[in-house]
């Protein structure tokens, strides 16, 4: 598995994490290292410092993403959206908003995590979402 999605499927079960118990962005990444320790390596995991960032970065900015999401997202309101997908969408945004990385990499590494943690349904809904906030920010560059 490639280093890059590695550390977008660590952040997004972080964000999950973070989401669901509402504890500190520090807790939950700290509780995540210690998880990997216990269950994947008799040895401290090194830091993965794409996925803290991306972590990091998409908690600093979650009400800002958040109301993007609902303006994009039509008769859904982000409190009714499955924790999974909305933290989907807030990585990808995320990202996409660093422009560092192409926008249909990221978009695609999205759709990737919907397959793996996420339903069918979702996928679509993602998709869609992405796909719109994605367009607009090409029509503000001009």
């Amino acid at each position: 598995m490639a280093a890059r999605h590695r550390s977008r499927r660590r952040a997004l079960q972080i964000l999950f994490e973070w989401d669901l118990r509402g504890e500190p962005v520090d807790r939950a990444i700290a509780h995540f290292y210690d998880t990997l320790y216990s269950e994947e390596s008799p040895t401290k995991p090194k830091p993965d410092r794409f996925m803290e960032e991306l972590v990091r970065g998409t908690v600093a900015r979650a009400a800002e993403i958040d109301s993007r999401i609902e303006a994009k997202s039509e008769h859904w309101r982000l409190a009714r959206m499955p924790v999974v997908d909305r933290n989907i969408l807030r990585l990808a945004i995320f990202e996409l908003d660093q422009n560092t990385v192409p926008a249909p990499v990221i978009i695609d590494e999205a759709l990737g995590l919907a397959r793996q943690f996420s339903s069918d349904e979702s996928l679509a809904f993602i998709n869609g979402v992405l796909d719109a906030i994605h367009r607009q920010a090409l029509a503000a560059r001009g």
